[in-house]
Parts: C-alpha cells; sequence; structure tokens
C-alpha cells in the first residue's frame, strides 16, 4: 500500500480547512452540519474527521489558521491592515452578516471572524478555549507598535499597551458593525482618523 507523504497529508488537511471556511462562513457554526461540511469539502464525514476530532476542534483549527494569517499582516503592516481587509471582504462579498469567502485567499476572514466573535459571546468553553489562540495576534501588534515606537513614528503621550488595546477595540467594533449588516461606505474614512490617531502627534 503506497505512503501518503507529508506534503499530501497537509494539502488534504488544508483542503478540509478551506472548504469548512466556505461552510461556516454561508451557515455559522451551528448551520455548518456534517452533511454540509461534506458538501462544502467533498469528502466524507471519515475523511474530514481523520483529520479533526469533530466540529468543533475543526473551527478551532481554522480560527487558529486566520489568526496567525493576521497577525503576519499586523507584523508587516499593521492591525489597520486587518481591518481594511475585513472591510473589503464585506464589500466583496456584500455581507449582511453571512459572509461566503474564497477559501483560497490568504486574508478571506471575515466570515470565521465573525462567527469567532459570535461563538466569544454566547460559549464559555470556546471563550475559554480561544483566550490562548488570541494572545498571538495582540502580541504582534504590540511588537510592531513597539518598532513605531522606537522608529519615533508613534506617539509618545499614550503608553504602548493602551493604544494596542484601542487598536484592539475598534477592530471588535468593526466586526459587530459589519455582523450587524450596517453600512461601510463611510469606514474607510474611519479607518484612516484611527490610524492617525496612533501616530506621532503634530507639534
Amino acid at each position: 500500500m503506497p505512503r501518503v507523504s507529508t506534503d499530501q497529508l497537509a494539502a488534504r488537511r488544508q483542503h478540509i480547512l478551506d472548504g469548512a471556511r466556505r461552510c461556516f462562513a454561508a451557515h455559522g457554526y451551528e448551520g455548518a452540519t456534517v452533511r454540509r461540511l461534506e458538501q462544502s469539502t467533498g469528502l466524507s464525514r471519515g475523511a474530514i474527521f481523520h483529520y479533526f476530532r469533530d466540529k468543533d476542534a475543526l473551527f478551532l483549527a481554522l480560527a487558529e489558521q486566520d489568526a496567525r494569517r493576521m497577525a503576519d499582516v499586523v507584523a508587516e503592516q499593521g492591525l489597520v491592515q486587518v481591518m481594511r481587509d475585513l472591510l473589503e471582504t464585506a464589500r466583496d462579498e456584500g455581507t449582511d452578516g453571512v459572509v461566503e469567502t474564497d477559501g483560497a485567499s490568504d486574508r478571506s476572514w471575515l466570515g470565521t471572524r465573525l462567527e469567532v466573535s459570535r461563538r466569544l459571546r454566547t460559549d464559555p468553553d470556546f471563550r475559554e478555549r480561544w483566550q490562548a489562540h488570541s494572545a498571538e495576534l495582540t502580541a504582534a501588534t504590540r511588537e510592531r507598535l513597539e518598532r513605531q515606537a522606537a522608529a519615533g513614528a508613534l506617539r509618545d503621550d499614550v503608553p504602548v499597551p493602551v493604544l494596542a488595546q484601542y487598536l484592539e477595540l475598534v477592530l471588535e467594533g468593526l466586526v459587530s458593525h459589519l455582523a450587524m449588516g450596517l453600512p461601510a461606505d463611510a469606514l474607510d474614512g474611519v479607518l484612516d482618523l484611527v490610524e492617525q490617531s496612533v501616530r506621532t502627534l503634530r507639534r
């Protein structure tokens, strides 16, 4: 019997995650039944749950992957860029709180992020498990702000931890706004203002 290579296993796992992302985005966590996951991935439940213990483990793995991708963008371009990417995705999809995302995109996080936010409010067990994984995004945000501060590009009258928390609160507010299907037309200007508010103050 031929052995399956590590690359093949990783590719199959990613295929499942991409299909699950589409399913969770379209139907939410509760609506993403095993049958729908099978349809979205094109695989049987046995194949899906060979890689992931259960639906909860699958969703958490997906959320972790998207959080790591977001952290990479934060490290390179900042948390405001993550917000701009979320806003662009919402416009592309015409979101009304349910987002069908393209699993092939590295920045198709909106559907997952909306569902993470909902579960954080309604599922204490998920909230406890998620705290450890959300720390990566927080760390990336603080590290970038500290680099900007060292370069003189960041305002120096507010501590970095406060600025980091401020940006994270804006992110949560943006996600909630998009989840409710509220108009997003003026939000580019809002994000410009947010970005300007953490930069070096003009004398």
